[in-house]
């Protein structure tokens, strides 16, 4: 991977945080805008680089005063408001590791997380501590600080809490880093799904911050001064590593709006902020397709937007060009590579429902596991394991707790990714399904999002969701979750049409199985299907009970 040149802080070494904020701070960028902030009526509070290293600064001396060493952690349970991104970088800078978690976790999650990261201070608001961490908090014998961000400051503290906004205020901005950090020296803890066992904790170092800068540039076209968009939760490794890290190290204005999704308000953030490079999820692009919006005016400011999290399928792009004036530039990492690895970049020929290709620098190949326990590198158009050439200066290094965990990710110099690709002859990826979610039909191996892909071609489709369900004779068949498009009635003519469109498609060993006709489908808060849910058949589950389910990377 392409390394740009970046500065050394004071006294040697490398810190995310003096990366992506103090070598900023000094001339003309200073004066730029380094976060834009948009309350609920999207009015913007603006954050300049000088302002935003004033503010890290102190939050760096309020851990340093509180006694907080170096690689201790830092965790932050809070929404999109400015308190996250001081906290982030302001323990950065101060040496210690810092974990975001996601907002809408109940007190089990954040109990987990919290114990199993050994947390010592925890950021977060005066609503969430007394709904999620309050009931819990004799259980954290590690948790010995407690800062609720307060801004109004009108509600008295509950106990054994301090307020942000006051203990920044005390606070003396010291230049020097509170710790000097090396390229080594761990930074980040991110959690990963916990759906199959307890969560792991994958552990990142400042050195990660050379891969998040070059593939800003390369797989987002990020330049300086762009003002950019990542509507990913906080709470999620693309939250931190390209919600906050990777447009400050490139000099961008990083745009954060505090609410949830609403179609109308997305559009006209786009144009009335004049953004330049959008990083969202493929399940909001099709969201924004299902409710027929489009933008009351040419986007002519956008020039790039990118999609990850999940396959991004043809006619999907079809309409981002339709509508949005530009394709989508799918791309592909996890909470382990810690940056962007395989992307339809800048300068390729887009190919729909291909994830692209590998970042400059980063070595990829579809393996087939031996007996032996080695691997072997299949040729092109085999489905096998993606896997990558281990060393790239985002890689993960390691589990938190579980070094035999890590070491299992890792076969003859290959991380083994656990997703199922195939690669063409030019050298592009196209995802298959997750090795858990792979349907196994007597004999046959289908991936979901094939499935999905076809389905969506039909015009009534709005979105699809495939799974395996257990079948005596088959092992399993293949079951589709559709939810249909406005003006479209949901009855068994129609069922039975997209059945009948799926096989002439996918050839009856592909095709569903059965079909079932839904209003809505099972997603986390920022969109990801939860096809776990849809396996456990549980239709009485409402959508807004599932955004506190864990939806890793």
């Amino acid at each position: 991977m392409e390394r740009q040149a970046l500065n050394e802080p004071p006294g040697g070494g490398l810190n995310i945080a003096h990366e992506a904020v103090d070598r900023h701070a000094s001339g003309d960028t200073g004066r730029r805008v380094a976060l834009r902030w948009l309350d609920a009526s999207a009015s913007p509070q603006d954050f300049t680089y000088v302002q935003l290293k004033e503010l890290t600064d102190r939050f760096a001396q309020v851990l340093t005063q509180l006694g907080v060493g170096k690689g201790e952690r830092v965790f932050a349970l809070t929404g999109r408001i400015p308190a996250l991104y001081v906290a982030a970088l302001g323990a950065l800078k101060a040496g210690a590791v810092f974990s975001p978690l996601f907002a809408a976790f109940g007190p089990g999650p954040v109990q987990a997380r919290l114990t199993l990261g050994s947390a010592r201070v925890l950021v977060t608001t005066p609503e969430l501590y007394r709904c999620k961490v309050e009931p819990i908090r004799d259980l954290l014998p590690s948790l010995t600080q407690v800062i609720l961000s307060d801004p109004t400051g009108t509600a008295p503290l509950p106990i054994g809490t301090a307020r942000l906004e006051d203990l920044l205020a005390n606070a003396i901005p010291c230049c020097p880093l509170g710790a000097a950090t090396d390229a080594e020296d761990l930074a980040l803890l991110h959690f990963t799904s916990g759906t199959t066992g307890r969560p792991k904790g994958a552990l990142h170092v400042h050195g990660a911050v050379l891969g998040h800068q070059a593939s800003a540039r390369l797989a987002l076209d990020l330049r300086p001064g762009d003002v950019f968009w990542c509507t990913a939760e906080p709470g999620w490794v693309t939250g931190t590593s390209y919600g906050i890290i990777a447009p400050l190290v490139v000099g961008a204005t990083l745009l954060v709006d505090s609410q949830a999704f609403d179609a109308q308000r997305w559009l006209r953030i786009l144009a009335e902020q004049a953004v330049d490079v959008w990083y969202t999820a493929p399940t909001a692009l099709r969201m924004l397709r299902k409710m027929g919006v489009a933008p009351s005016a040419p986007l002519r400011q956008l020039r790039f937007i990118a999609s990850v999290g999940e396959p991004l399928d043809a006619e999907t792009l079809r309409w981002s060009l339709d509508v949005l004036g530009l394709p989508v530039h799918d791309n592909w990492w996890q909470t382990e590579t810690g940056a962007i690895m395989i992307a339809n970049r800048v300068g390729l020929d887009i190919r729909p429902g291909s994830m692209g290709r590998p970042l400059p620098g980063i070595e990829a190949a579809v393996v087939q596991r031996g007996p032996d326990g080695g691997v072997q590198v299949l040729p092109p158009g085999m489905v096998g394991e993606l896997a990558l050439r281990a060393g790239w200066p985002s890689m993960f290094h390691g589990y938190l707790g579980d070094p035999t965990a890590y070491q299992r990710c890792f076969v003859e110099g290959w991380y083994l990714s656990g997703d199922l690709v195939r690669r063409d002859q030019d050298g592009y990826f196209w995802f298959v399904a997750r090795s858990d979610d792979v349907i196994k039909s007597a004999g046959h191996l289908i991936g979901p999002f094939e499935v999905e892909s076809v389905l969506m071609e039909h015009p009534a489709v709005a979105e699809a969701a495939v799974i395996g369900r257990p079948d005596p004779v088959a092992g399993e068949i293949v079951q589709a979750f559709v939810t249909l498009k406005s003006g479209w009635e949901a009855d068994e003519a129609l069922r039975r049409e997209l059945l009948i469109h799926a096989r002439r498609r996918l050839g009856t060993a592909l095709a569903p199985k059965e079909l079932e006709l839904r209003a809505s489908l099972p997603k986390t808060r920022s969109g990801k299907l939860l096809r776990r849910l849809l396996r456990r058949h549980e239709p009485g589950i409402a959508e807004a009970d599932l955004s506190a389910l864990d939806e890793g990377a």
